[in-house]
């Protein structure tokens, strides 16, 4: 008999600003706890962490400024939007994360929010350092430089 063919990770929100205004140094997978109606919702495609951060409180990290919108179907048992969400890690991730906020001004920041092979909502974190103007200009020159490049070498032949 054969077996179910594994689920690829399918983003349902992702954060495309991130990478263009930080530099990221390191990421991690970890669970978000959310209501029913909030799963519905996500599943159904609704979500934005465009704005969101990570932030300690009350000893954990909790995912701030997510916006998740109503589930239609909820009625009275519906989530408020952007309520805070707590994020589920190990303490040794958690220690490491923040102290590397305390101590380096590195930022934690959401890239995108998934579900993982067995259907549980996964939220990918990274820490990373803002860019200044400069290196973001960089960026773009050397992106447009490397499609330039490509481009002249594909009609070259």
């Amino acid at each position: 008999m054969a077996g179910k063919a594994p689920r690829v990770d399918r983003a349902v929100a992702v954060n495309r600003k991130a990478r263009r205004d930080y530099h990221i140094e390191d990421s991690l997978e970890v669970g978000i706890i959310l209501q029913g109606s909030e799963v519905k919702s996500v599943r159904a495609g609704g979500g934005s962490i465009a704005e969101a951060y990570a932030a300690e409180r009350d000893s954990g990290l909790w995912l701030i400024n997510a916006h998740i919108p109503e589930f239609k179907a909820a009625n009275r048992n519906n989530h408020e939007p952007t309520r805070p969400r707590q994020l589920l890690l190990h303490k040794k991730q958690l220690a490491k994360y923040l102290g590397e906020v305390r101590r380096g001004g590195m930022t934690i920041i959401p890239l995108k929010i998934y579900f993982n092979a067995r259907g549980i909502a996964k939220l990918e974190l990274a820490l990373g350092k803002g860019k200044k103007n400069y290196d973001k200009r960089a960026d773009v020159k050397t992106r447009d430089w490397e499609r330039s490049q490509a481009r002249l070498l594909r009609d070259k032949g």
